[in-house]
């Protein structure tokens, strides 16, 4: 404890000095999300908001081979697709996967098309009970991004696998 004598030479030291105003902000800092936690959540809720099982879309499916085109795109890009003209870019093999593991990888599947700036993409179903060679179609048809689908030439996996349009955002005017 300071005497008086102590004080008084203290204040003696400190005279004409000025109170300093404690003004800095110290922000909270949470720690930072890292960019696969953001990938899978977006994922997540893509997949919550876009893959419903209930729709039921109005897909054409000639001979069994299914395909789809949204109605703002020109026709003659299904027969491109169906053709072979395109070449995809990205493969997804679905083969053994559950209905929700398929819903996961679907949505990360045109994320990966979106931020790699891929237009074609495969995904290959296989055969064996059908279930999600049946379901994988209706759910691409609920995504805004794909633009057109069409059952695989021979040459990326026939009947086995599903081509994939995937709208890519404009690129901005360069002047």
């Amino acid at each position: 404890m300071l005497n008086d004598d102590d004080f008084a030479l203290f204040q003696e030291a400190i005279k004409g000095t000025k109170k300093i105003k404690q003004d800095t902000f110290v922000p909270k800092t949470e720690p930072r999300k890292k960019v696969s936690e953001i990938r899978q959540l977006k994922e997540q809720a893509d997949t919550l908001f876009y893959f419903s099982d209930e729709y039921e879309p109005l897909l054409t499916e000639e001979n069994e081979k299914v395909r789809y085109l949204r109605e703002d795109i020109d026709p003659y890009i299904l027969k491109q697709l169906r053709r072979g003209d395109f070449q995809p870019d990205l493969f997804l093999d679905l083969h053994g996967l559950t209905r929700e593991q398929a819903k996961k990888e679907l949505a990360s599947l045109i994320l990966a098309c979106e931020c790699e700036q891929v237009y074609c993409a495969s995904i290959m179903t296989g055969f064996g009970t059908r279930t999600l060679k049946y379901q994988i179609p209706r759910w691409l048809v609920q995504h805004p991004k794909v633009i057109a689908l069409h059952q695989a030439p021979r040459e990326w996996g026939g009947d086995a696998a599903i081509l994939i349009l995937v709208e890519q955002p404009e690129a901005p005017n360069k002047r």
